[in-house]
């Protein structure tokens, strides 16, 4: 079996200096906050500096600490603005309508982080943005996520000049603090499938006050050249297969992987032959760690694992798992459970 790319997950530095600028609110001047982590406002500044997933988690417990405030992701929101993600913001803000900004945001976003992915869903009437986290954020994850899917609801609302209507799901359990803000945000679910913003699909259609198509073109070429040179750092592999995992536990198919990656499905499994890989290789090692995984949790049934695999019903699924592990699906929970 593949193992996993060991490579740490990395955000956009500028980030962690919004932190550090949030602090002052508390008194935190920056090198209190930094200094002890081995920071510096000078080392985060740059455009193309980055950092990693646990360096950012350690920087929010010690704001937390420092500030006594858990609630740091609703502030950060607040003021979150699209000139924060470098090119990829300023694409979206000069993009002509909110749904043309959206497929702006979710196409580059992984030249801003790795650690989060975003896509789009619709149904009839409605349309959801929806994130997909790929890295452990510990006890950050609430600032992260509320930071994120607030903060694109405010920019929403400042580039359409319009109050959007709308909702926020999230996979995580609701903050004790999450009271206080309620008021401040959109109608919010926790405990859900995924971490999602659902709004009426119309909205897609709306103009946006700052729309420049000479400025857009300019921004959406140097992301553009910011996605090769990441292509050209990360084997096709890797990435196919860091999409094929969806945060409920399930898999992606050939279609849904080739979509994310904007690509055609002959596109997409031309270049992976290239790379020496192929698209059910991978699906079937994510699948096998995927259901691993699932399995350790006694709260799901294994008819329900087997749908989330994508598996027709248990037995084709049972099958797979003896091909992989030469146990059946209970036999392994039992293993892992009594053990």
């Amino acid at each position: 079996m593949t193992t996993r790319s060991a490579e740490p997950k990395t955000l956009a530095a500028i980030h962690a200096l919004h932190v550090a600028e949030l602090a002052k609110r508390w008194d935190i001047a920056p090198p209190s906050l930094l200094g002890p982590l081995g920071l510096s406002a000078e080392t985060l500044a740059p455009p193309d500096a980055r950092l990693p997933i646990v360096d950012f988690v350690r920087l929010v417990e010690r704001a937390r600490e420092l500030t006594r405030e858990q609630a740091l992701g609703f502030y950060l929101g607040v003021e979150m603005r699209a000139s924060a993600h470098g090119y990829v913001g300023l694409a979206a803000m000069t993009a002509s309508t909110l749904g043309e900004a959206l497929d702006l945001a979710q196409r580059f976003a992984v030249t801003r982080t790795d650690a989060l992915s975003l896509h789009m869903e619709r149904s009839t009437g409605e349309a959801a943005l929806v994130v997909e986290e790929h890295a452990d954020f510990g006890d950050a994850r609430d600032v992260v996520l509320f930071a994120l899917l607030y903060g694109i609801w405010q920019i929403g609302n400042a580039l359409t000049g319009k109050k959007l209507e709308g909702s926020a799901d999230f996979q995580m359990p609701e903050p004790a603090y999450f009271a206080r803000f309620a008021h401040l945000a959109p109608a919010v679910r926790f405990n859900q499938p995924s971490n999602r913003l659902r709004f009426d699909d119309r909205l897609l259609s709306l103009p946006l006050l700052m729309a420049d198509p000479v400025a857009k073109r300019m921004a959406r070429e140097q992301c553009e050249r910011l996605l090769e040179e990441l292509a050209s750092s990360e084997d096709m592999a890797v990435r196919t297969k860091k999409l094929i995992s969806r945060s409920d536990g399930g898999v992606r198919s050939l279609e849904e992987v080739a979509r994310m990656m904007h690509m055609s499905t002959r596109t997409l499994k031309r270049r992976l032959a290239e790379a020496g890989a192929s698209f059910s290789a991978l699906r079937d090692e994510e699948q096998q760690e995927a259901a691993m995984r699932l399995l350790e949790r006694d709260d799901l049934p294994i008819e329900r694992i087997a749908e989330q695999l994508g598996y027709s019903d248990v037995a084709n699924f049972t099958r797979a798992f003896r091909r992989w592990t030469a146990q059946t699906p209970a036999a392994y929970r039992k293993s892992k459970v009594s053990g």
